[in-house]
């Protein structure tokens, strides 16, 4: 008789209940193959959607309050789950894992992001505070590298943080099924769209974009952004700027209304500001582009150029210059037959190679090693 699927709880106090690394790829993934999944998510009510349990703890109301109530509020409804495996995403969480593992539980954590490298870009933390605050938060790391059963990693310079033996790669590639249904309209019949995906912030290059539209001669270009602006008070600042009038700013969409987007858009854009944790990110709306059939421009980052740049897929520019960005777009729009030619080699390469598929064995191979029972005579640390 086969051994049962081992339940899986995911565990986020900072991301949206329907984020697309956690809950379309991991736990749709895993509800799919039969694994009994629940995430415990700050949400508005419990609902059941494709397969996967949604546990709903409260909305914090500040930062403050994510820290610390919902981190609270998580462990409870996690525990109460009666897991066999808990999966976390956020670093604030961090002590939630540890006191699981404490209880005996199997316990991952999800690293998105160069934690502490972030921290050191973070405006609402103090200058003069926040080299003590990544210092600490490295250490926690370690702590968690140390103590807990898994660690799954985006990229390969943040896996090389932790102890190889428990540690998996595990990229934001798309979704097999994804690619299989989206339905691209022909590259040459799309509207003259450039095409903005994810958090809207002066980092990842919000003004940068403006200027670039404001110095294009080609009138009938439109800029489109999907997103929330963070914080929300840079939407009105945005709106002062001249490249805003051509802009089509559409607001959060959910993943039906965004893959639409992606496969009318003719140029995809990743224009990141070349801060510390960024230079080590893999951004998900990269490989996005890549299925929609677009060739993209953005950062020319070693780490991106070295993934993807060689496939000639899109233009890597100085994210700092937006003369540099405009002329990309402007090629681009210049060259119709080029750039179809770009986003068909970033789509079959998606389609063959960076895609979900391929990354979600080892999501399922790590459960399946947490899962079995110690070897006799082996004593687990």
């Amino acid at each position: 008789m086969s051994q049962p699927l081992p339940k899986i709880v995911h565990m986020s106090s900072a991301h949206p209940p329907f984020d697309v690394r956690i809950f379309h790829r991991e736990c749709v993934s895993l509800a799919q193959e039969g694994y009994p999944v629940s995430l415990v998510v700050p949400h508005q009510q419990d609902e059941v959607r494709q397969g996967v349990q949604i546990c709903a703890v409260p909305v914090a109301k500040n930062r403050l309050g994510r820290m610390f109530g919902v981190a609270w509020a998580v462990y409870k409804r996690a525990l109460a789950e009666k897991g066999d495996i808990y999966h976390f995403h956020d670093p604030e969480l961090i002590p939630v894992g540890l006191l699981l593992q404490l209880q005996g539980k199997k316990v991952v954590y999800d690293v998105h992001e160069d934690v502490p490298t972030d921290i050191l870009s973070k405006d609402w933390i103090p200058k003069w505070l926040r080299s003590l605050v990544a210092l600490g938060m490295g250490l926690l790391e370690r702590l968690a590298g140390a103590f807990l059963s898994g660690i799954v990693a985006v990229t390969e310079p943040i896996a090389a943080r932790f102890p190889a033996h428990k540690t998996i790669l595990l990229q934001n590639f798309p979704h097999p099924q994804e690619i299989a249904s989206l339905q691209n309209l022909p590259y040459q019949t799309r509207p003259a769209q450039a095409l903005y995906t994810g958090s809207i912030t002066r980092v990842r290059g919000l003004f940068e974009m403006l200027d670039a539209m404001q110095r294009l001669p080609d009138t009938k270009l439109r800029l489109t952004l999907i997103g929330n602006f963070a914080p929300e008070t840079l939407e009105a600042e945005a709106a002062q700027h001249p490249g805003f009038s051509r802009t089509d700013y559409l607001g959060y969409k959910n993943r039906p209304d965004t893959l639409a987007l992606l496969s009318s858009s003719r140029i995809g854009l990743s224009i990141l500001h070349p801060i510390p944790s960024f230079l080590v990110s893999q951004p998900t709306k990269l490989y996005e582009y890549m299925m929609a059939g677009m060739p993209f421009v953005a950062s020319d980052f070693p780490l991106w150029r070295a993934s993807i740049g060689h496939n000639n897929c899109g233009l890597f520019v100085d994210p700092r210059k937006p003369d540099a960005i405009a002329q990309a777009i402007q090629w681009l729009l210049d060259h119709p037959a080029e750039a179809e030619a770009m986003g068909q080699r970033g789509r079959r390469l998606v389609a063959e190679q960076l895609n979900w598929g391929v990354e979600f064995v080892k999501l399922k191979e790590l459960y399946h090693r947490l899962s079995q029972p110690p070897a006799l005579g082996h004593l687990e640390v």
